[in-house]
């Protein structure tokens, strides 16, 4: 199947737009996370608590932040959870063991004094010490370099080394705009979201990986065309299985985000922008950087030259 037949489309002469397009979304991407200190991190980085309570009859969320507030709950976050009287309560360490559950017994408690005549059931409760959260932290940086790292050998084995480095550059370039949409809506980073971003980068290297497959054929059928000509024309030729890959797949991540429910809430939308900006990065970043790369070189070459 077929999107389109011969497609003849100049993505590579809109590489200036696409650039400054992409350095303008991360840098606003950067600012945003500087602006709130870095992403939000989940209790599973940090440490915590996370309630899921039912109460009868279904307070105000401000009224449940406002009576753990009184009571000195700093740092609550109160939210709607799936129906009108279910709630998710998450909550740093204050100093208690939080292992042993006293910290979670300790606020439904002050919860029931906040709210007297309000019945409230404890749906669910999940807790992470401090230490287990420092490991957890380590451990999800070391993955994303690792797979960094690995890729760039991959790519580097199989094609080229500037290869790699613009797959790199891609990856680097969909990972900084999620973490920047994820700040802007004050999204939380949980070991769920860096699964999806694993997945992501998983998804846009197998796209990218597909093109440069294409690109190193028709440099071999296709010498006595311009190295332009051949990246454009590689970009074309794989445009209908790049759109039928990313279509379907955004169509499945978005039905999770719209119908999965609360729990997977922000992983389904991590991969349903990751499958956005995936699919844009393949087409407008990876193998336009390639074009950049050689008329680059031809330049210091000329240079050379002329200083000689």
């Amino acid at each position: 199947m077929e999107f389109f037949k011969d497609p003849k489309i100049n993505f590579v002469g809109k590489m200036k737009i696409a650039f400054s397009l992409s350095a303008t979304l991360v840098i606003v991407s950067a600012v945003l996370m500087l602006i709130h200190g870095g992403p939000r991190l989940g209790i599973d980085f940090t440490g915590g608590s996370v309630l899921q309570v039912k109460i009868d009859p279904a307070p105000q969320v401000q009224d449940i932040r406002s009576a753990l507030e009184g009571r000195g709950y700093e740092g609550v976050q109160v939210t709607d959870f799936g129906s009108a009287d279910e709630f998710l309560i998450t909550f740093p360490l204050s100093g208690v063991d939080t292992e042993t559950g006293d910290d979670a017994q300790h606020l439904l408690n002050d919860l029931r004094e906040g709210l007297p005549g309000a019945t409230i059931e404890l749906r669910r409760e999940e807790s992470v010490g401090p230490k287990i959260g420092g490991e957890l932290r380590t451990a999800a940086g070391n993955s994303i370099v690792a797979a960094l790292g690995l890729i760039v050998l991959y790519i580097t084995f199989r094609f080229v080394f500037r290869y790699g480095i613009a797959a790199i550059m891609a990856l680097v370039h969909d990972v900084t705009l999620t973490l920047g949409v994820f700040s802007l809506l004050n999204f939380e980073i949980s070991l769920s979201i860096i699964a999806a971003f694993l997945t992501i980068i998983g998804y846009s290297l197998n796209d990218t990986i597909v093109v440069f497959d294409r690109i190193r054929e028709n440099m071999k059928l296709r010498r006595k065309e311009s190295y332009r000509n051949v990246i454009n024309r590689s970009i074309n030729e794989c445009l209908s299985r790049t759109l039928l890959t990313s279509l379907t797949t955004f169509f499945v991540a978005a039905t999770l985000y719209v119908m999965g429910g609360p729990v997977i809430h922000d992983f389904a939308f991590a991969l349903t922008f990751g499958v956005l900006v995936g699919t844009y990065s393949s087409i407008f970043i990876a193998s336009p950087i390639l074009v950049w790369w050689n008329e680059r070189q031809k330049v210091d070459k000329k240079r050379r030259a002329l200083d000689m």
